[in-house]
């Protein structure tokens, strides 16, 4: 397992303990995550190790859907607001003097139980 892997198991075994605390013994069919780009997990590392911490749970079985948060920052030098198309924050004006509005997100959004 890549260094990546390992931190977004970690943090997939605690939304899936999150979630199993939640709805006890009810079967989960569908959890739904936010994931913004600058929260430092890769979307795809948390679904591959989705199955795997899910096996033996309530959640066993259950499809994952990832969305992805756009960074979203707004410059206090020039109060332009956009997106950030890379990780390196810096507005088009130059400056790197920006709030971010979006993009930091880690969140179970919804789960759908049966």
């Amino acid at each position: 397992m890549t260094r990546a892997t390992v931190h977004e198991l970690a943090i997939t075994e605690s939304m899936v303990s999150t979630v199993c605390e939640a709805v006890g013994a009810a079967k989960v069919t569908r959890v739904r995550l936010a994931i913004g780009k600058l929260s430092g997990v890769v979307p795809d590392a948390v679904s591959f190790c989705f199955d795997i911490c899910t096996a033996g749970t309530p959640l066993e079985g259950a499809r994952l859907e990832v969305e992805e948060i756009p960074a979203r920052v707004r410059c206090r030098t020039c109060l332009t607001e956009g997106l950030l198309d890379d990780n390196i924050p810096l507005c088009r004006c130059g400056s790197a003097d920006l709030d971010v509005l979006s993009g930091q997100e880690l969140t179970i959004k919804e789960v759908e139980v049966f």
